[in-house]
């Protein structure tokens, strides 16, 4: 696969801390690690679910200089570099191509909600032009329910139109299976990842690359397995099994939860912290969320002892 469409499956690592609400490196190099060994293709750090816009310019920097120190390739990286303001968004790409993590996940500013589509389109070109680097690989980052402000089919164009060799793709997590559809429509050309595995089977049958998704923290055996899989006569009954266990993760606060589980499997409790404003789940939330991925046959890092069919013969 070329740089231009990269793809498969991408996990936005959770941020580890201590119990001062400092990084915890050494937890989230292993948790890296993990993850690439279990089948991650990628690792979008410092996206929503590494809480990243709780974390400071300098921190992100820091971590990303420790997992590159630490053997963590630097082609599986996709920092999160975008922030509400353009200096520290052009300060942290350019740390990033420089150090040889050309691909990055881009938010739009977010702070200022009344802005148009000129004004994004302004932020994205300058930010292209103050890097100046010909490795700078973007892909932008959608996701209104969390900012509040969105990337429209037009801006996809006109960025395309003005810099195709640095706009490299795109993660839609709206929500909205429409979206999406309408992206994979309108840009072929443009790597598309849907921000939920719920939707990772109906993307890869529209030309998608991939999914880039926060349930991969603790399931990406199961995400992997359905993106090798897609084209077999399985591949429904995988997709509806983990959409249950995204579901059920879901329905308690996503971030805290998937804290949570991975404290769990690393009988780790400092795993569980959050930095505030965020809260981590009380105890019983905890045991609740639990109990019932336990009854759905998951288990993190392994594939799923039962779900309706043999995986043997899958």
């Amino acid at each position: 696969m070329s740089e231009s469409k990269f793809g498969g499956v991408l996990v936005p690592a959770l941020t580890p801390f201590k119990p001062d609400f400092s990084p915890d490196k050494n937890k989230f190099l292993r948790h890296c690690r993990w993850l690439l060994d279990k089948g991650a293709d990628g690792l979008a750090v410092f996206g929503t679910t590494s809480e990243a816009n709780s974390l400071g310019v300098d921190e992100r920097m820091m971590l990303l200089e420790y997992l590159l120190d630490n053997d963590i390739p630097a082609d599986v990286l996709m920092p999160g570099t975008g922030t509400s303001a353009l200096t520290d968004t052009v300060k942290l790409t350019k740390h990033a191509v420089a150090h040889g993590c050309g691909k990055v996940l881009m938010l739009p500013p977010f702070y200022y909600k009344a802005v148009n589509d000129k004004g994004l389109f302004a932020s994205y070109t300058e930010t292209i032009q103050r890097v100046g680097d010909a490795k700078l690989k973007i892909y932008l980052y959608h996701i209104p329910p969390i900012s509040q402000i969105g990337i429209s089919l037009d801006l996809i164009g006109q960025l395309l139109s003005e810099s195709p060799d640095s706009i490299a793709g795109i993660k839609d997590s709206s929500g909205d299976w429409q979206n999406t559809l309408s992206i994979l429509t309108e840009y072929p050309t443009l790597a598309t990842f849907c921000g939920s595995e719920v939707f990772l089977l109906d993307t890869l049958r529209n030309g998608g690359a991939g999914t880039i998704t926060a349930v991969g923290n603790v399931n990406v055996v199961g995400i992997r397995q359905l993106f090798e899989r897609w084209q077999t006569r399985d591949a429904e009954t995988l997709q509806n099994h983990i959409t249950q266990i995204n579901h059920t993760i879901r329905n308690a606060t996503l971030i805290p939860a998937l804290k949570s589980i991975v404290a769990s499997f690393y009988d780790a409790p400092d795993w569980r912290l959050v930095r505030p404003p965020l809260e981590a789940l009380t105890d019983s939330d905890s045991e609740n969320l639990l109990r019932g991925l336990a009854e759905l046959y998951f288990k993190m890092g392994d594939l799923p002892s039962r779900v309706g069919f043999s995986i043997d013969n899958a």
